[in-house]
């Protein structure tokens, strides 16, 4: 499958300064992406039922009062004392789940049709803000795939977004394949793309990754003018990973053909993912972020074990 048709792309740009001009877009458009993101997780946030819970660990949870079954080792002096009860300092249970997060900020990726409010690179970083957003809040830790370490802190969206700025250009974000990484078993990863490059390549970057009790979840993003190739007459695609350009007269007699590869390269994904598996959605840029997150949510809480 060719990589997504970008009409507005400038020939003869060099590819490090459209990776640089990427990256200072995204620094610019980041805080509202924050917002959007944050809005997102606040709807969807129902849906998350928290995992926190006392037991062995090194990251505070919460004080509660002593109890005649607690050691005496566990009590915290200093709160106690600021009180007329004895107060036991509770750490976080550290078999919280860790999700690996990694949005797709290729060139393809920053595709937007008229049709859609929204380019997929846009929709991708905020999709990728909320899921963080909800996990942390669900006790969860999560991690950049490949750029950072894992965390559960109430600031962890802000450290990925900053990581973003930080790592916007990197082939781990840009090469549009997630990157090779180590993951820990009982971990998760969420992948956001376009998911355009051929199957093949996908499939041994997804396998690279896919382990033994490890669950993925896949989510496809497109434009809705990829899904139905709404042109009409003679027009000139270019690919904006490397530069190919091609032109079609009458692309309108091109939208059956068209449709049946884009069906075939989708259920071969699919079934990359069955056989791994993990789970995949697909999701549009002119419908709201909210449905993807809804269902990925659900599937998260499953393990990643339902069936894509």
């Amino acid at each position: 499958m060719a990589a997504s048709p970008d009409i507005y792309n400038n020939a003869g740009t060099a590819k490090v300064v459209q990776l640089e001009a990427a990256a200072h877009a995204l620094a610019e458009r980041l805080p509202e992406l924050m917002l959007e993101a944050a809005r997102i997780s606040h709807t969807v946030t129902h849906g998350v039922h928290g995992r926190r819970r006392a037991g062995p660990g090194e990251t505070f949870w919460q004080f509660r009062q002593y109890e005649s079954n607690d050691s005496a080792m566990l009590i915290d002096w200093r709160r106690s004392a600021s009180s007329t009860h004895v107060y036991v300092r509770e750490r976080e249970w550290e078999a919280a789940h860790t999700v690996w997060l990694w949005p797709d900020l290729s060139a393809s990726m920053n595709f937007q049709s008229t049709l859609a409010p929204v380019s997929k690179r846009d929709r991708a970083v905020v999709l990728m803000l909320a899921v963080a957003e909800l996990l942390v809040r669900g006790g969860e830790r999560v991690g950049l795939l490949g750029l950072t370490n894992p965390t559960a802190s109430r600031r962890a969206t802000a450290r990925l977004a900053e990581s973003l700025i930080a790592h916007g250009d990197e082939p781990a974000l840009t090469s549009g394949l997630p990157p090779a990484a180590r993951i820990s078993r009982f971990s998760g990863t969420v992948l956001i793309s376009d998911f355009l490059d051929p199957l093949d390549q996908i499939s041994d970057a997804l396998k690279r990754l896919a382990g033994a009790d490890i669950s993925g979840h896949l989510i496809q993003v497109l434009d809705p003018i990829e899904e139905s190739l709404a042109f009409e007459g003679r027009m000139e695609f270019i690919d904006p990973e490397h530069g190919q350009r091609w032109i079609g007269d009458r692309v309108e007699s091109l939208r059956e053909e068209y449709r049946e590869r884009l069906d075939a390269h989708r259920s071969g994904l699919r079934d990359l993912a069955n056989r791994l598996g993990w789970s995949m959605l697909v999701h549009h840029t002119d419908r709201p972020a909210t449905e993807p997150m809804l269902n990925l949510i659900s599937r998260l809480q499953d393990n990643g074990r339902r069936p894509g």
